[in-house]
């Protein structure tokens, strides 16, 4: 007699799954990149990003020199903004203070970003303000107008706009 083959699963339930029953195969149809990473590093913009220090990588160099840093504890403490006289009986720690902390104008760079310059306050609090005219345009000219509902062009002033749109006003 012919022995039968079992039908029974000997892998026990629930079955062990991974990526490929998921998501298929990996197959790339496109390639993520068109040229090989040491040709890459020597177009921008990565070769302008690596070329170009923040502050705080060209304060790491051998060669960087700070002037305005102080030498020692004798020079921190001469920078401080403590005045004696004004502010006599204050703590250790606000008698350190330097103009950095402060805010105060210091002549360095400490980080990199953009000094915000405020904006001039308007001549005795009136909404309008004086400008200049750097291109003198005839007045006569209809392209200089201010655009209306009405042509001063053709017909008396009252024909309609080009485009054929309606009147705003």
């Amino acid at each position: 007699m012919a022995k039968m083959m079992s039908t029974r699963d000997p892998y026990p339930f629930p079955r062990m799954q991974n990526d490929d029953n998921f998501y298929g195969t990996g197959v790339s149809q496109v390639e993520p990149y068109s040229e090989p990473t040491h040709v890459a590093q020597t177009a921008d913009p990565w070769n302008r990003l690596n070329s170009k220090h923040t502050l705080c990588s060209s304060r790491r160099e051998i060669y960087h020199h700070d002037p305005a840093a102080p030498r020692d504890s004798l020079d921190f403490i001469l920078k401080t903004q403590y005045d004696q006289h004004a502010e006599l009986f204050k703590n250790r720690n606000e008698t350190l203070l330097q103009p950095e902390t402060l805010n105060l104008d210091h002549g360095r760079t400490l980080k990199n970003r953009e000094v915000i310059i405020p904006k001039e306050p308007l001549r005795m609090n009136h909404p309008l303000s004086v400008t200049e005219q750097n291109k003198r345009d005839s007045i006569h000219s209809v392209k200089n107008a201010i655009d209306s509902p009405h042509s001063a062009a053709t017909n008396g002033g009252y024909s309609r706009k080009h485009d054929g749109g309606c009147y705003s006003i």
